[in-house]
C-alpha cells in the first residue's frame, strides 16, 4: 500500500515585476523545483498561481485619483452612501480614499458588530451585554460612542470607526457615520449608493433599487474600464483590490483564463504530463478565534483548467467500514472498501454513502489550500505544486 496521499509544496520564484513573462517563470520554477527535489509530475497534478503576482505582472494598478474619477463620473452627485464596507486598511481604505475625492459628503453606513467578512467593531458578548438588538437598531455615531465606546479591532488595534471618518476628512470630504445592518436605512439619507459588500452586493442592491435609490453601483462596477491609463477589471471592477502604495491599489488580475491555458500548454511541454492550472486569491475558511471569514476576494480561484471544474465524487471511508462492512477487518476490510471506490457511481450526490463529504467546488477547496500553504507574508512561496489530490484509497 502506498502511504503517502496528497502532497503541497510552496515553489519559489524570482520576485515578479511588471512586464515579466509569469508563464515562463512559474514553469521555470516548477521544473527547477521537480529537479532540485527528485519531483516525479503526473497526469492531474496541478499548478497554482495567486493573483497577486498576476496581477503584478501585468501591470493592473489604479491610482487615488483615477477612483475618484470614475466615482465622480458615474454618480455626478455631490452625496453618496458607502454601505457595508469591511474593516480593512489593505483591502478598503485607499478605495475609501478614492470615494471620498470624487464628492463632497459621504454617509458612511457599517454593519455591526461585525462586517460582512467577521472583522468586528466589537464583540458579540458586548452586544447582548448592552441589550442592543443589530436587526432592528439604527444609531448615529454619537449613540454608538455612549454605548459601545471607543473599542478597537483585537489584531489590529485600530477604531475603524475613528479610522475611516479620519481618512475622509483628510480628503476634503464631509462624513457622517450610522451603524445599520439594513442596506435600506441609507435610503434616509441618500439616494445615490455604492454598495461596498462583496458576497451580498446583488441581493443588496436589488432591494435598494426596489426600495426607491436613484442611482446603485457596486464596487465591481468602479473601474471597470480604464481610467486616464489606469488598470482596471471589467468583472470585479475594485472588488479583490489591495493596497499597493499610499496612492495605488492593485486590482485583480484581467484575462485570467487565458493565462492559465498559456500556463498549461507550456507545463505539458516541459514535463510531458497533463497537469492543471489556477490561479488562487483568498481561500474560503474562517478562522475560529478572530472570527474572519478569510475570504475578501469575490471568488477564490478567477480562472482554472477545465479539469478542476467541478465538486468532489467521494465515498465517505468511515461510513463504509462503520455501516456496509462493520463484520470485516484487515486485509478484507481494505479489499471491499478499495472494491467500492473502484465500483462507485460517477454521481455519488444524495447516496448515504457520500454524507458527510465536502459539497464544495473543487476549486474553492484546492484554492483554500493554496492559500494556507502561501500565506500572506514572506514565506516567497507564490506558487503551489499539488499532487495526489485526485487520488483515493483504491490507487
Amino acid at each position: 500500500m502506498r502511504t503517502v496521499g496528497t502532497v503541497v509544496r510552496g515553489v519559489r520564484c524570482p520576485i515578479v515585476r511588471e512586464g515579466d513573462d509569469l508563464v515562463s517563470i512559474v514553469t521555470d520554477s516548477i521544473v527547477a523545483a521537480g529537479k532540485e527535489n527528485a519531483i516525479e509530475f503526473h497526469d492531474r497534478d496541478v499548478v497554482a498561481v495567486t493573483e497577486s503576482i498576476v496581477a503584478r505582472a501585468m501591470g493592473n494598478y489604479a491610482s487615488v485619483d483615477a477612483i475618484a474619477a470614475d466615482v465622480k463620473a458615474k454618480f455626478a452627485a455631490d452625496t453618496i452612501g458607502v454601505v457595508f464596507p469591511i474593516l480593512s486598511r489593505n483591502r478598503f481604505a485607499i478605495c475609501l480614499r478614492g470615494m471620498a475625492k470624487g464628492v463632497k459628503k459621504i454617509v458612511l453606513q457599517l454593519s455591526f458588530p461585525s462586517d460582512e467578512v467577521g472583522n468586528h467593531l466589537f464583540s458579540d458578548d458586548l452586544m447582548d451585554e448592552k441589550g442592543v438588538d443589530p436587526w432592528n437598531t439604527v444609531m448615529n455615531e454619537k449613540q454608538y460612542r455612549e454605548t459601545f465606546g471607543y473599542t478597537v479591532h483585537p489584531f489590529t488595534g485600530v477604531d475603524y470607526v475613528k479610522y475611516y471618518t479620519d481618512l475622509i476628512r483628510e480628503c476634503g470630504c464631509e462624513v457622517e457615520v450610522i451603524f445599520s445592518n439594513h442596506a435600506e436605512t441609507i435610503l434616509n439619507y441618500t439616494k445615490n449608493v455604492l454598495l461596498c459588500d462583496i458576497h451580498t452586493r446583488k441581493r443588496n442592491k436589488r432591494k435598494l433599487i426596489a426600495a426607491g435609490a436613484e442611482k446603485v453601483l457596486c464596487m465591481d462596477e468602479i473601474l471597470t474600464s480604464s481610467v486616464n491609463g489606469s488598470g482596471y477589471n471589467e468583472n470585479y471592477g475594485l472588488l479583490g483590490s489591495n493596497k499597493a502604495t499610499e496612492e495605488t491599489v492593485k486590482l485583480f488580475p484581467r484575462d485570467c483564463q487565458t493565462f492559465v491555458d498559456a500556463l498549461h500548454n507550456r507545463l505539458v511541454a516541459a514535463t510531458g504530463k497533463n497537469i492543471e492550472a489556477m490561479i488562487y486569491g483568498d481561500g474560503a475558511f474562517k478562522d475560529p478565534v478572530g472570527k474572519i471569514w478569510e475570504l475578501a476576494d469575490p471568488v477564490v480561484s478567477p480562472a482554472y483548467t477545465s479539469g478542476l471544474a467541478g465538486t468532489p465524487n467521494e465515498l465517505k471511508l468511515k461510513y463504509l467500514a462503520d455501516n456496509d462492512f462493520a463484520g470485516l477487518s484487515g486485509d478484507e476490510l481494505t479489499a471491499a472498501i478499495r472494491d467500492s471506490i473502484t465500483k462507485k457511481d460517477n454521481n455519488l450526490k444524495g447516496k448515504m454513502a457520500s454524507e458527510g463529504t465536502t459539497p464544495r467546488q473543487l476549486t474553492d477547496l484546492i484554492g483554500s489550500l493554496c492559500d494556507l500553504t502561501s500565506g500572506s507574508g514572506d514565506k516567497g512561496t507564490p506558487i503551489v505544486l499539488i499532487q495526489g489530490y485526485f487520488d483515493n484509497y483504491s490507487m
